[in-house]
């Protein structure tokens, strides 16, 4: 090869590419995560999703993780990337995606409901932990690994499970189908 790079490695690259195109990932984490050039990720964004990426900036603000439901779910995405960087080896982007694939499994949505959590705010949730924006600690009920901004590292924390805000309750209300929605009633996880 003329320019030094592997085919084996490119072809890597563009599966890694491919994979996260797949999660939703925006181009800026597909620039940041992949050596290919620009114009071929556009290319390969095009042709899987037949339409071009959207633009904008990316999100960048660790309050959204503290709300009480997306910090559930971002605290559980995190715990099971905690988990898969203890018992499997691989690049960090690829313990990313699996991580998010298991996040999936677990957070079951209709169809047409996006989940909580979406890749581009996973790879941005990573990336404040590593700068140290987010940090995880244990709820002092539950005892539960949950994020939380640094600034509230030295303080008790309680979880939103085990003290939900009003708000969730009215989520878990019944449902159109007769059942409890997503989240349980505090009697019930007493219980």
């Amino acid at each position: 090869m003329c320019d030094g790079k592997s085919l084996l490695q490119e072809i890597h690259e563009v599966n890694i590419a491919m994979g996260l195109i797949s999660l939703g990932a925006r181009m800026q984490v597909l620039e940041s995560e992949t050596s290919l050039s620009r114009r071929r990720l556009l290319r390969l964004y095009k042709e899987l999703r037949g339409c071009p990426p959207p633009k904008g900036m990316l999100p960048f603000s660790e309050d959204w993780f503290m709300s009480w439901e997306q910090n559930i779910h971002s605290s559980m995405f995190y715990n099971i990337y905690l988990y898969l960087k203890k018992t499997e080896q691989g690049r960090p982007i690829e313990m990313l995606m699996k991580t998010y694939r298991l996040y999936l499994e677990q957070c079951s949505t209709c169809s047409d409901e996006k989940p909580v959590l979406g890749l581009t705010r996973a790879w941005t949730l990573l990336r404040f932990i590593d700068c140290g924006i987010i940090s995880r600690k244990a709820c002092s009920v539950c005892g539960g690994g949950f994020i939380v901004t640094t600034e509230f590292i030295k303080n008790p924390f309680t979880c939103s499970l085990c003290s939900p805000p009003s708000r969730a309750l009215k989520k878990s209300q019944v449902s159109p189908t007769g059942l409890l929605g997503n989240f349980a009633a505090p009697e019930i996880m007493t219980a």
